[in-house]
């Protein structure tokens, strides 16, 4: 499974080859740059360490400065470890959008989700609240009501559906379909969705 390092741009319109309107993301990727080999017969497994982005070595860790001075290439932003690479590359190799993807490929698009913050459960998890009935409480429609028993078991069992953080989270959406690769630009144009606000970066990963 071979995959690129790309920056979520935002979402648009694209029209199809019927002149159907249709939803789609923008992402782009400049180039990818190969940082780091690993192989099955010193690391017991093969691996590409790819870099985006550019960076002070302040910012980032001197783990990661150690294998760019190895490298002898500039430190990079963001770093992403893939497997699966049908092609050979060499260290210092740029990875660029026409090498991996074609128009009408499938992808599983890598990111993190929006964070929203501390939600109740009517946001967090579709509960419809208890309203005006009983359930432990009164006139506030939006709470939960009573979340556990009384002398057995005496606690609220782990896992419970209630209020807390919502968002923020690794998300991977599978199977999403390329509409388009403006390779002059370096855009790749998906359909629908993906996770991440938009200037976050998500990781593209070929099926």
């Amino acid at each position: 499974m071979t995959g690129l390092i790309c920056k979520k741009i935002g979402m648009s319109s694209y029209f199809d080859e019927d002149g159907a309107k249709v939803p789609c993301t923008v992402v782009f990727s400049d180039k990818n740059t190969v940082l780091q080999i690993k192989t099955k017969g010193k690391d017991n497994y093969d691996s590409i360490l790819l870099g985006f982005g550019a960076v002070k070595n302040k910012n980032t860790s001197k783990s990661l400065v150690g294998i760019c001075k190895k490298a002898n290439i500039d430190t990079k932003e963001y770093y992403c470890e893939i497997k699966g690479f049908e092609k050979q590359f060499n260290i210092g190799d740029n990875i660029t959008i026409a090498d991996l993807f074609q128009k009408g490929d499938n992808v599983d698009v890598i990111g993190t989700s929006k964070g929203k913050g501390f939600q109740g459960v009517v946001k967090r998890h579709g509960f419809s609240g208890v309203g005006g009935q009983t359930h432990g409480q009164h006139n506030r429609m939006r709470h939960p009501g009573s979340v556990g028993a009384s002398s057995f078991p005496s606690r609220v069992f782990k896992g419970l559906r209630m209020a807390g953080r919502m968002g923020g989270k690794r998300v991977t959406t599978q199977n999403v379909s390329i509409l388009d690769i403006c390779q002059d630009d370096n855009l790749i144009i998906l359909k629908g969705c993906i996770p991440g606000c938009n200037g976050n970066i998500v990781v593209l990963k070929k099926r």
